[in-house]
């Protein structure tokens, strides 16, 4: 009988093979794993994977019924594993976390915790015999639990748990700290924080949740079944993709949206991810395309209250055969946008280029974007998984260059290498070196080069110096007078609304930096103001738009962010 690894050898060759009696083989591989009993948490992990991946990509439909029934009863596996007193913490690091029968434990954000505490009460806890930051519970507790300053200000070893068993049932203690924070009298930012700052560990036990990943999918509409090889990353064209056709998009209702985003959060939380747009994304904005070959994208924006100063935001999740394989996350400044992109562990042997290249296509559509930049930690800058999976010429190799003349000499250097000597692969530290600056992809018709010098960073750097040189360090006076010069500049009025509408005062502290702003045609202003108020509004994708239009204030980012960068 062939030992367990080369069963699982045989099925993760098997799972990557595509064409007549593929399918056959995997189901006769499954079929004689089903029957094997693990006795390793490593093992058990690795056929997790398989029938993730068989499940997402099947070769047809015998081998994704039998993938999905054994997926189904997958917790049985971990419970055997808990029988027999094996150690479980390989199914805790991040390429394996979350899967049914195992217990998720970190420290998550307020509104991360607001979440699960709201859809899994009963599953959800703290580590309260051993916070990480003791004191900052009696810091923050006194403000929930009358008279402990009694015992906190004075006394040494403070029994914080008594107190709040006093105060609630014992099995209700987070819940009952979540909602003492919803009703406390501050803005939602300033509650996120006093709660962050508690550092409290949480316990997720997962049981055999949906929300696990051994469950977290849904059903597809029509399951796409692969009978011919995956298409590779060469045959992938990002100008081709650019110029295609535009994708067919249904706007979701607000349940709906909400529902694929929760899908997302518990997607990202048992991997131990957690994303500014998933968490806080505006469910009433949701898109959902489907680009075939079983593949859906979803995308969404920020509620008015939670948008970034100066950029629009979109965030957004990629769906194969119904089971979620990437989160996505663009941040746009005219046509510039900063993608990130990250496919699960799992599916990285799928067709992760046809899928960026289509999730990229989408965005160009929602936002008008055409230049495209992967930040230095997504090549592996102090980001080993990255060089370790040679992430710099999956770029590259899509048509992406490096901005900085260095790192593109290099980039040249490397490639003559590999073009002379065979069986040449670039060594990661030259790959180290070559991840230390941005790359950017150009569509076609896009000036060249225009955004290589310009970080956003620049223009809130730029702020601070005027700041400090103009209203020592005061930051209610730079912002007061920011406002009252854009008003007068642009010519508004005081009872205006966009005087009004929420981020105005943080456009007005870049604005106010632009020296010939008074001088610009009424055109240019009235344009201005209507950018102002689209920042505000239903969806920033109209934002992002009016900047690419406005010639004269998109120089004006592009000067002010490369200004700082060469003081």
């Amino acid at each position: 009988m062939p030992s367990l690894d080369k069963l699982l050898a045989q099925l993760d060759e098997s799972k990557r093979q595509f064409g007549k009696d593929t399918g056959a083989r995997t189901k006769k591989l499954l079929s004689a794993l089903s029957r094997r009993r693990f006795n390793d948490p490593e093992t058990v992990a690795r056929f997790h994977e398989a029938l993730l991946f068989i499940r997402s990509h099947p070769q047809n439909e015998t081998t994704f019924e039998f993938a999905e029934d054994l997926l189904s009863k997958f917790v049985q596996r971990v419970d055997q594993l808990k029988e027999a007193g094996a150690d479980l913490t390989p199914l805790d690091y991040i390429e394996y976390s979350g899967i049914a029968g195992t217990v998720i434990s970190g420290t998550f954000s307020y509104d991360i915790v607001r979440f699960l505490v709201d859809r899994y009460p009963a599953s959800v806890d703290a580590e309260w015999t051993a916070p990480e930051k003791p004191e900052r519970l009696g810091a923050t507790l006194p403000r929930l639990l009358p008279l402990l300053y009694e015992d906190s200000l004075v006394e040494a070893n403070i029994p914080y748990v008594s107190w709040i068993d006093c105060a609630t049932e014992k099995r209700q203690r987070l819940g009952w700290l979540i909602r003492r924070f919803e009703l406390l009298d501050i803005s939602d930012r300033e509650r996120a924080e006093l709660y962050d700052s508690l550092g409290l560990r949480i316990h997720w036990d997962l049981r055999d949740s949906n929300a696990s990943r051994t469950r977290n999918m849904r059903r597809a509409t029509e399951v796409f079944y692969h009978r011919e090889p995956l298409i590779r990353r060469s045959d992938v064209s990002l100008d081709k993709e650019f110029q295609s056709p535009a994708i067919p998009l249904i706007k979701l209702s607000r349940r709906e949206g909400k529902a694929a985003q929760d899908m997302l959060r518990e997607t990202t939380t048992v991997r131990y991810r957690e994303l500014y747009g998933i968490t806080h994304g505006d469910p009433s904005t949701v898109v959902h395309a489907d680009v075939g070959r079983g593949v859906e994208i979803f995308l969404w924006g920020l509620p008015p209250d939670r948008r970034l100063p100066i950029r629009a935001y979109h965030a957004g999740f990629t769906l194969k055969n119904g089971v979620p394989v990437n989160y996505i996350e663009g941040i746009t400044i005219c046509e510039r946008m900063e993608i990130g992109f990250n496919t699960f562990y799992t599916f990285r042997d799928g067709e992760s280029a046809w899928v960026y290249a289509k999730v990229l296509r989408l965005l160009n559509q929602v936002t008008g974007v055409t230049s495209i930049s992967i930040d230095p930690y997504q090549l592996g800058f102090n980001n080993d998984e990255a060089i370790d999976s040679g992430a710099f010429w999956f770029y590259r190799k899509l048509g992406f260059r490096p901005t900085q003349p260095k790192l593109a000499s290099l980039m040249a250097k490397e490639e003559r290498k590999i073009a002379s000597t065979r069986g040449y692969r670039t060594p990661g530290r030259v790959l180290r070196r070559l991840s230390a600056g941005n790359v950017v992809y150009e569509a076609p018709g896009t000036p060249r080069g225009d955004w290589d010098r310009f970080s956003i960073r620049n223009l809130g750097l730029a702020v601070q110096r005027r700041m400090a040189d103009e209203f020592s360090g005061d930051s209610q006076r730079i912002q007061r007078a920011s406002e009252i010069e854009v008003r007068r500049a642009l010519g508004m009025g005081s009872g205006k609304r966009e005087n009004r509408a929420k981020g105005f005062e943080d456009l007005a502290l870049v604005l106010a930096l632009i020296p010939d702003l008074v001088e610009w045609s009424k055109q240019e202003k009235e344009q201005v103001i209507q950018i102002i108020r689209a920042k505000a509004g239903d969806d920033e994708s109209r934002y992002a738009r009016l900047l690419q239009r406005h010639a004269r204030l998109r120089a004006a980012f592009i000067r002010l962010g490369e200004t700082a960068a060469n003081d």
